[in-house]
């Protein structure tokens, strides 16, 4: 399964900053139809309104809450590509006092909040003739970071979801694809303290390339290839195969 981000209609959640304001911009600037800006407050998408016109439109959403997540499926059901790209991290080990508390927070958004978008869009995905669903993984859904404890372990649960979905989705016709980006620059990284990051744009131009030529691992940015060289003949021989 390959999908063309021309003149296709995409939602990209937590599309304000970072890795999905370059994604919402790469797909408009590509050809995209129409964006729906997925974000917690549509004020923070002012610049991309004006910009870009009636090709987006901002609606609210909070995905840690399934009600907030069903109603942006029922603005969106002319939707052919979702991009989950919201996430959080919270710096915790495992001997942090707040270590439950941060696997709590960053469990209901970057898992749950997968599994919440992915019922919720599946039917509107399974009804078009093409159809993908981008999640947003990383490198920490593979090897755990001490310091990103937490983190790591919500991200881990993520991309177990994300086999599941695209084992499920097959024969619905909807392609899937993890993304597993290292450190990029954006406010999340400044904040876990990486000061060597790649530009967002390595992540969202891998991410239509990836579309279109059907695969299901991305590995966009300098450490995130070290992980893919590693990691590739596993992904291959046991994630992938049909086997």
């Amino acid at each position: 399964m390959t999908i063309d981000i021309n003149n296709k209609i995409a939602v990209v959640t937590g599309a304000n900053r970072g890795i999905g304001l370059s994604i919402s911009e790469t797909f408009l600037n590509l050809g995209a139809k129409k964006v729906y800006l997925a974000v917690r407050n549509p004020d923070s998408v002012q610049a991309l309104e004006q910009q870009y016109g009636n090709r987006v439109q901002a609606i609210q959403v909070d995905v840690s809450d399934k009600g907030s997540i069903q109603n942006l499926a029922k603005q969106t059901q002319d939707a052919e590509i979702v991009v989950n790209n919201a996430g959080v991290l919270k710096q915790a080990d495992s001997y942090s006092a707040d270590a439950e508390d941060a696997l709590q927070y960053e469990f209901n958004i970057n898992t749950l909040g997968l599994l919440r978008m992915a019922q919720a869009y599946e039917p509107i995905l399974a009804k078009q003739p093409q159809a993908a669903f981008v999640q947003l993984n990383s490198v920490a859904s593979l090897k755990n970071f001490a310091s990103f404890t937490t983190y790591s372990a919500s991200k881990a649960a993520a991309y177990s979801l994300t086999q599941g979905i695209k084992d499920s989705w097959t024969e619905k016709g909807i392609q899937v694809l993890s993304v597993h980006p290292g450190p990029i620059a954006t406010d999340m990284a400044k904040e876990a303290g990486f000061e060597q990051a790649d530009p967002t744009e390595v992540v969202a131009e891998g991410i239509v390339k990836s579309l279109a030529s059907g695969q299901f691992h991305l590995f966009p940015d300098t450490m995130a290839k070290e992980f893919e060289n590693a990691y590739q003949g596993f992904a291959t021989n046991v994630i992938e195969s049909q086997g």
